[in-house]
């Protein structure tokens, strides 16, 4: 990995009113790595995430992307240097098939005249959605209507949309909540390929053995604050809810 994050958050505050969510919260992720984003309730990681989307814009402090600073007026400018989010709602429209969902809001249309009157291009959504299914190892079919789909399938077609978008990384809220043992690891699988493939990676999660598991680093908000990091494998659960409850890490990453 580059010496130079590939996402670099410094110092952003967030407050609504006198509810002050980050107080200036540093975070970063390289490429290729698997950052988890941990904390108790109302630590601020859901809106540090909102933040690096897009979706909401600090007070204070500043966002830099392979080095370069960057402004979020909206989702769309973090979509345009390569940041693609994963909702636990997972955003995806159930009546639509698979590989409308990844080209929801990018719609491909057919060349020419067609294309000037507004026709989709539906054969070739479908042929490179399920080219970016194969090169994911994802098993779902692209002209399976979303709501056919399992709840781990369904996930894995959200992460599999972000990753055919995703040049810088993919921000995951809750990736596997309310998925069996199977559907899970399957999931965290995709994941795993995802950062092997050179996309960064960041995940929240209130599931500690498995953020333990699946990432690389481990970042530990607090009232807003960024307490610490550490290595995933130099860490181990009580440290996590010791750092979370105290703000206190005792081993820290170099």
């Amino acid at each position: 990995m580059s010496d130079t994050p590939l996402i670099d958050a410094r110092g952003i505050v967030r407050h609504f009113g006198h509810v002050q969510a980050l107080q200036g919260a540093d975070f970063s992720v390289g490429r290729g790595e698997i950052v988890g984003l941990v904390g108790d309730n109302g630590a601020g990681k859901s809106t540090l995430i909102r933040i690096l989307s897009g979706t909401d814009r600090p007070d204070d402090g500043a966002i830099f992307v392979n080095g370069q600073e960057v402004h979020f007026g909206g989702p769309q400018d973090a979509r345009a240097v390569g940041i693609e989010t994963v909702y636990q709602d997972l955003a995806l429209a159930p009546d639509l098939d698979a590989a409308a969902n990844v080209f929801l809001g990018r719609e491909l249309l057919k060349p020419g005249l067609l294309g000037r009157l507004g026709v989709l291009d539906n054969s070739r959504m479908v042929q490179q959605t399920g080219e970016a299914m194969v090169r994911l190892g994802v098993t779902i079919r692209p002209s399976a209507e979303v709501f056919t789909l399992s709840g781990g399938q369904r996930q894995s077609a959200a992460v599999a949309r972000a990753a055919m978008w995703a040049t810088s990384a993919i921000l995951m809220d809750e990736p596997t909540a309310n998925l069996g043992v199977k559907q899970t690891k399957g999931v965290l699988d995709l994941i795993r390929r995802v950062r092997d493939a050179g996309t960064a990676v960041v995940i929240i999660s209130h599931n500690l053995p498995q953020i333990l598991e699946i990432t690389d680093r481990i970042v530990i908000l607090r009232l807003g604050r960024s307490v610490g990091q550490v290595a995933a494998s130099a860490a181990c659960v009580d440290d996590l809810i010791r750092a979370m409850m105290s703000g206190v890490l005792r081993r820290q990453a170099t």
